[in-house]
């Protein structure tokens, strides 16, 4: 797989998710939902953190929410370096087409998220209660790398509760699959599916 190819397959997922998230953003107010199927649902929900909601200070209670969230979004960038060097590497090594395919949509992923954590709190207002404005005279709701990701895919695939004899969780309400999520996500997940399903082939023995 070429550096051409990668580069275009990184522009297209960019493209997807900035504007769905862009769409979502300025057409939803936060927590608003709309019924696709039974089993899907765009959702409009921030996340703060890592992964589900996670945050730094979650762990390192000493660290302010501010504080944890400016040192997560630099990490994510410097990570994003490496991740680049990482797919420029494996081209000119002409390493196999899954690992190229896998760091390029983790690359594109990551770079997606990184795009709303530094920018979305300048270029948008808040989403509570209102429609936000893109670029808004006002100005953001927050400072430069204290931005919000914006997550909408929901597939809800089964709601109910588990029989009794179900082991840890029986008899409590259960949702699969309950987090929301972006294009994003999708895009890194897919990598490290990849990567890990087709792993042989990613790291060929020499």
């Amino acid at each position: 797989m070429s550096l051409k190819k990668s580069i275009l397959l990184i522009i297209v997922i960019l493209l997807i998710d900035q504007v769905s998230k862009i769409y979502v953003k300025t057409h939803f107010v936060l927590h608003e939902n709309i019924e696709v199927f039974s089993w899907f649902k765009i959702y409009f929900i921030e996340n703060d953190g890592m992964a589900w909601g996670t945050k730094i200070s979650d762990f390192a209670s000493f660290i302010s929410d501010r504080t944890a969230k400016v040192a997560l979004t630099l990490f994510r960038v410097v990570a994003i370096f490496g991740i680049a060097y990482w797919l420029v590497d494996s081209i000119r090594k002409k390493s196999s087409v899954v690992l190229i395919l896998a760091i390029a949509l983790i690359f594109a992923g990551a770079l997606g998220n990184i795009i709303d954590s530094v920018f979305y709190g300048v270029i948008f207002n808040d989403s509570n209660g209102q429609l936000a404005s893109f670029l808004p005279s006002e100005g953001g709701y927050d400072s430069l790398l204290h931005g919000k990701v914006v997550d909408m895919l929901y597939f809800p695939l089964y709601k109910g509760y588990l029989p009794e004899w179900f082991p840890v969780m029986g008899g409590e309400f259960f949702t699969f699959f309950e987090p929301v999520f972006n294009v994003a996500d999708m895009a890194i997940s897919s990598g490290f599916i990849l990567l890990i399903v087709f792993n042989k082939k990613a790291f060929p023995k020499k």
